[in-house]
């Protein structure tokens, strides 16, 4: 299948549950797409000619959120993702920018509107008594019945969602109907999804992983898609449980938050047998197999879709031993130098996986061609500055080893460099997840006193656990793969990281925020190389 509306097509002519929704209600597939049909009538009788067939969706994980995103397939409209965590003036630019001309909502998102100056903009209340009223006079519209505001086909614009904005102000991602075909078919044949599987998100559907990954996925092979509202590690196991969950996704910091929960002998008694997802350390990988008896494969992919790289299910020991490798270089995909835009050459190892040419071995991943990438929408800018020339720019630091092996570095604002060394912020990330106190860490830069960046780190203890400078800096020093500039400069104890909407940790703000705007975190400081760590007073 080609596009997205074909996809759901079939779907009305499926048998048994697809959806199971987070208040309890279940969904047969034809009901789905008899749902979707019924509210894409109501957009297309509602499309002004003239203005760009945008759907706003500020929702969680809901039914009517699903819904919505048949319902645009269907009439060749873009549903944007409203970021419900964004707040005042940057949740109105998020809506203006994206040009919506219809929003979907619910009330108790209604008080993140109130004067943002968007009261012209229609709007649709889900659980208010007129919205079922408006969608009355559609009901018994069927997916063939519906006639598209605009043609639909393989670069039929079905998606702007949101970047993380964990390294900035958000772009709104333009994603077609083709690239969601095509994703949903390639994850559905890796893992082997059946019309038997249970698809379970708990990651937001206004970012691209929930769609590409997992609810796409579940469309093409006729599988149950299984939500929760908003992702919760206490509610994981219960929902897996609940629904019967083979299958699920994550991003960011969630397989931590998930295993920082209370252990319980049975927990591997789940129907759990494959998860997806990305930034989720090797240690904790382990852990989650180890406790919940189901793989975790990851994969390195862009919401812009220029760049995708799936991890083999087993590493070979040497590329295991040198940090967070996410999988192997082809013909498509090279490393090239920040500043000359030349090939990087090829990382060098010492006998205990450490990275020994840093400076000159780290670059940034580049494609040929744009693969999946269908431009930012209205910002040329961003556009240039990410495919040129006939590359694409992945904006994120990898080095390769002689056979080709990737090693993700940091995200290039991530990027540290001291003393003229580029560091890997994800290596370091690995080694300091390592002491066993420590239940989450961030590591970024701040500005050094004399040049370039210090290295500094933000640490979550795990519960019951106090920070020991002394007994830190021991086992700093019995890291073999340490590198002599990667050790912390400054230390900051706190209780949880500032994450974005998708649980991606923001080292945007932790880096502004630096040693010198940390609240009432302790910070611990390394007067110079080779000293122990002290407690800054930053009054003086």
């Amino acid at each position: 299948m080609a596009t997205v509306a074909e996809l759901i097509g079939v779907q009305s002519q499926h048998g048994g549950v697809g959806l199971l929704g987070p208040d309890g209600l279940r969904y047969q597939h034809a009901e789905i797409a008899a749902q979707a049909a019924t509210r894409a009538a109501l957009f297309g009788d509602r499309h002004r000619p003239g203005m760009q067939p945008h759907i706003g969706v500020l929702l969680g994980n809901t039914d009517e959120f699903a819904f919505w995103l048949s319902a645009a397939a269907l009439a060749g409209a873009a549903l944007v993702g409203v970021n419900p965590t964004r707040r005042g003036a940057e949740l109105a630019r998020d809506v203006r920018h994206a040009e919506c001309e219809l929003l979907v909502t619910s009330r108790s998102h209604l008080p993140l509107l109130a004067g943002l100056g968007l009261e012209a903009l229609p709007l649709l209340v889900v659980d208010e008594p007129d919205y079922r009223a408006a969608l009355e006079p559609y009901r018994g519209v069927t997916v063939a019945d519906v006639k598209p505001v605009a043609p639909v086909a393989e670069d039929t614009r079905l998606l702007l969602y949101f970047t993380s904005g964990s390294t900035g102000a958000p772009k709104a991602v333009t994603c077609v109907q083709g690239r969601v075909a095509a994703s949903g078919k390639a994850m559905a044949e890796r893992y082997d999804l059946t019309a038997s599987d249970v698809c379970y998100i708990p990651m937001p559907m206004f970012h691209g992983n929930a769609i590409l990954a997992n609810w796409g996925p579940a469309l093409v092979a006729g599988a149950a898609v299984a939500l929760r509202e908003r992702f919760s590690a206490s509610g994981f196991l219960p929902d897996v449980r609940e629904y019967q969950a083979t299958y699920f996704t994550y991003v960011g910091r969630a397989i931590s938050y998930i295993l920082a929960t209370p252990e319980h002998p049975d927990d591997a008694d789940n129907p759990l047998r494959a998860g997806f997802g990305t930034e989720a350390g090797p240690l904790d990988r382990e852990r989650f197999e180890r406790r919940f008896g189901c793989h975790l494969s990851e994969g390195y992919g862009a919401s812009e879709g220029g760049i995708n790289v799936v991890a083999p299910r087993t590493f070979p020991a040497a590329v295991l031993a040198r940090g967070a490798a996410v999988g192997r270089t082809d013909e498509t995909l090279s490393i090239v130098n920040l500043e000359t835009g030349d090939p990087c050459p090829p990382a060098e190892f010492d006998a205990a996986g450490r990275l020994l040419n840093g400076a000159a071995a780290i670059g940034e991943l580049v494609g040929t061609g744009p693969g999946g990438f269908t431009g930012y929408w209205n910002n040329p800018a961003a556009d240039a500055e990410r495919y040129s020339e006939g590359r694409y720019r992945s904006g994120d630091l990898f080095y390769a080893d002689t056979d080709g092996w990737l090693y993700f570095a940091a995200r290039k604002a991530d990027r540290m460099r001291v003393d003229g060394e580029n560091i890997s912020v994800a290596l370091l990330e690995a080694i300091l997840a390592r002491w066993a106190p420590v239940e989450a860490v961030a590591a970024y830069a701040v500005p050094d006193e004399v040049t370039g960046d210090a290295v500094m780190c933000a640490l979550v203890l795990r519960q019951g656990a106090v920070f020991d400078p002394a007994k830190f800096a021991d086992f700093l020093a019995g890291q073999a793969d340490l590198g002599t500039k990667m050790a912390p400069r400054f230390i900051r104890i706190t209780e949880a990281l500032t994450t974005t909407a998708t649980e991606k940790v923001s080292r945007y703000t932790l880096r502004e925020q630096g040693w010198w705007e940390v609240g009432g975190d302790a910070v611990w400081a390394r007067r110079a190389r080779g000293t122990g760590y002290e407690l800054l007073d930053r009054d003086q």
